[in-house]
């Protein structure tokens, strides 16, 4: 026998113990799953791949070999499968992704039951590998809950408040922001000779920079190639994440170190990132005034100083925390504020008449010689409304951030098992028939009263629910109410000539983004 056949032999007899010793083990986990008692009910789940393959196939395959029937091509297919499978089984249901259970809470009834009932079994986030690899489980959004976390998050509310957030001292740095979208509005809706702007990337800069007043101390240029640099780096880190075979990482963690394709490049991405944020870090520790703090950065690194001039080992307050933390905010204040945006502005578009009445209220409140101010937020209650209903419609995070049960537990006559993800789904929350007439319709008048004042119903909870609800709630709705309000006081917006109109079909990624679509922009006179 030659050495390259007994070679060649050895290596298939490798391969072949490998793939026996692989298939003992997902048949091991296959009956494991299935001896698990008293689950809430389900779709039959497939061996080793669960209800992944026949329910949910990736866009990235989807996108390979064509939208086949049953594949979850758009955010109306995807809910709808939801929506169908709640029919069959109830509001709360279970499905496997590979041997990972999850349990889906449908409707406001169990979604607030489970997260604002049962807080303590239901705030924990799962270990998802690709997120795990990319945030060590640090930071705020992803992190464990537990003390750590409580601390953390205590102090970073507490900081963002004192420098502005929800309060009118931030108005001025949003407004100034504002100014500088207007301006490129029209002139790039100028140069484009009728073909239209796309909104995304200044509204994008417009959010992020208030984002880098609160945390960095600094706004940058909308110009700054390192500043549309990062946005572009944590833009394509997050494609890569949702819409590509980097999403495998899930199920074989050890891809990420793949040295090629979307895997080489998604490190690539990692470590740019990562240098840019530690580089203004080094610099705020550079010149840091611990009587004179600039910023939250600032704020973190003197609470960092604190605690270890009080002699706590054990601190978690650490340089390598306040990193994770910069990029949370970056991430989650950027990506789901600016796609609400596009979206109200999208409905503008594709209602006229509601477009024309926003305006017709700004007009009469505010005038067309200032611009708006939080304080008229009160006496715009249909704007306001307007805003709401465009919120409810979407659900920019139609499934919530996956939560995860801390201890098993009877939840609703089910045992819900430790380590079981819980998706809240709070598209079927916005959606419900028996909470809101006509639930697929556009109609901001459902947030108004019979004498045309703002109506706060409980179900509305676009920003998630419990203790894990957004904290950035009050910046978001800021940002929301002064861009929105700013810029239909000044611009008219439409769908160019001989342009289709825009679809209002979502594409899923960290949040639920419209789909790109250009608007030509014209004065008010």
């Amino acid at each position: 026998m030659f050495p390259g056949s007994w070679l060649a032999d050895l290596s298939s007899s490798a391969v072949a113990l490998v793939l026996f010793l692989l298939v003992c083990c997902f048949v091991r986990r296959d009956h494991k799953r299935r001896a698990l008692a008293n689950i809430p009910p389900g779709p039959t789940p497939w061996p080793v791949v669960g209800n992944f393959g026949s329910y949910f196939i990736p866009s990235f395959i989807r996108n390979r070999f064509g939208r086949e029937s049953g594949s979850v091509g758009d955010m109306k297919t995807t809910m709808g499968i939801l929506k169908q499978l709640a029919e069959q089984h109830g509001d709360v249901y279970s499905l496997f992704v590979g041997n990972q259970l999850l349990v889906v809470l449908n409707g406001f009834d169990a979604v607030r039951d489970a997260l604002s009932n049962h807080p303590e079994v239901f705030s924990d986030r799962p270990d998802i590998p690709a997120v795990t690899i990319l945030t060590k489980r640090k930071g705020i959004v992803f992190a464990p809950y537990g003390p750590i976390w409580r601390r953390q998050r205590k102090f970073c509310h507490t900081t963002l408040r004192n420098f502005g957030l929800g309060k009118l001292s931030l108005e001025p740095c949003i407004l100034q922001g504002l100014a500088t979208i207007k301006t490129e509005l029209l002139r790039l809706n100028e140069e484009s000779r009728g073909a239209g702007v796309d909104l995304a990337p200044m509204i994008s800069n417009g959010v992020s920079n208030v984002i880098c007043s609160l945390v960095l101390g600094q706004r940058f240029h909308h110009e700054d190639p390192e500043f549309r640099t990062l946005l572009g780096l944590m833009a394509r880190g997050l494609e890569i994440c949702v819409n590509s075979p980097a999403i495998l990482i899930n199920i074989f963690p050890l891809l990420y170190r793949l040295p090629f394709g979307v895997f080489k490049e998604l490190r690539q991405v990692e470590g740019d990132i990562t240098v840019f944020l530690k580089r203004i870090i080094e610099k705020h520790q550079e010149t840091l005034d611990p009587g004179n703090p600039r910023d939250l950065t600032d704020m973190y690194l003197v609470e960092m100083l604190d605690r270890q001039t009080a002699g706590e080992v054990d601190s978690s307050f650490t340089e390598d925390y306040l990193f994770y933390i910069i990029g949370d905010l970056f991430i989650a204040g950027t990506d789901t504020t600016t796609n609400s945006i596009l979206w109200i502005l999208l409905y503008m578009v594709l209602h006229p008449d509601i477009q024309e009445r926003v305006q017709a209220e700004i007009d009469d409140v505010v005038g067309r010689h200032r611009v708006p101010s939080l304080s008229d937020k009160g006496s715009l209650p249909f704007t306001e409304a307007t805003i709401m209903e465009v919120q409810r419609l979407t659900a920019v995070v139609p499934l919530g951030i996956p939560h995860m049960a801390s201890e098993t537990t009877e939840f609703r006559g089910y045992t819900i098992p430790k380590g079981t993800v819980i998706v809240p789904n709070l598209w079927s929350v916005h959606r419900d028939p028996t909470l809101w007439d006509n639930p697929d319709t556009f109609n901001p008048s459902r947030f108004l009263d019979d004498q045309g004042k703002l109506l706060r119903k409980e179900c509305f909870i676009p920003f998630g629910i419990g203790r894990r609800v957004c904290m950035g709630e009050q910046l978001a709705k800021m940002e929301l109410f002064l861009t929105i309000t700013s810029l239909l006081q000044a611009f008219r917006f439409t769908v160019p000539e001989e342009t289709a109109a825009p679809s209002l079909t979502g594409r899923f990624g960290l949040t639920l983004a419209p789909c790109p679509y250009t608007v030509c922009v014209s004065t008010r006179g």
